[in-house]
């Protein structure tokens, strides 16, 4: 069978990637992937290895330059990207919400004249707001977006929310629940033709795994 180029993201949900691959059949039980290197093409290897920036894995999964790639539901959002989604792979699990100050209420916001939103998803947004029927200033940052609502620099913020911590530490509490996200395994629109046999041999080893303890 071909040999497949797999992503995986690095950050938080490396880990949680490592850790449900590991336990497919066809992975080396003494590959390390925690070092500085970021491409692995070891010949012991069943698949080459891409490791890239969260954001980034669905682009070189759409432009071919990795044939499957793990990829947060909250990207394949954003980015619409044209892969193939394959599987839900139940890791890094979270929800994308509407948060605000703990003493605003979705009646409230949603009729302000002046409505100013935060957040690193400026297409998800975007398109809420307009299903919403609502015009708002979006501001797009990089960093703790909780930041914005309690210096008044924003009404509220858009963003991921795992354990609700960091906005119950900054005084703030979710509006609104968008949609769940978690992880996906997705495919290259070619590979998904012209490696199908490996691609398929892939899905059902993991398929195999996803979900034990």
């Amino acid at each position: 069978m071909d040999k497949l180029t797999l992503c995986i993201p690095t950050g938080r949900l490396k880990d949680e990637a490592i850790i449900l691959l590991s336990k497919m059949p066809s992975w080396p039980l003494d590959f390390n992937l925690n070092s500085r290197k970021l491409i692995f093409e070891d010949q012991s290897l069943p698949w080459n290895i891409i490791l890239s920036h969260p954001k980034d894995s669905s682009t070189y999964v759409e432009f071919g330059v990795a044939d499957i790639g793990i990829v947060g539901k909250d990207i394949l959002q954003e980015r619409g990207n044209e892969v193939y989604e394959l599987c839900d792979l139940q890791i890094g699990i979270c929800q994308m919400v509407v948060a605000g100050p703990e003493n605003l209420t979705a009646t409230d916001l949603f009729r302000k004249d002046a409505l100013r939103i935060a957040t690193k998803y400026p297409n998800i947004t975007r398109r809420y707001l307009q299903e919403k029927g609502l015009n708002a200033d979006i501001l797009y940052l990089y960093g703790s977006i909780e930041l914005a609502p309690v210096i008044h620099l924003t009404d509220a913020i858009i963003d991921l929310v795992s354990t609700g911590k960091t906005l119950h530490d900054n005084k703030l509490k979710i509006i609104e629940e968008l949609f769940p996200v978690s992880a996906r395994l997705v495919a290259n629109r070619i590979s998904i033709k012209t490696k199908m046999e490996s691609i398929f041999s892939f899905v059902q080893q993991l398929k195999g795994v996803i979900g034990d303890e």
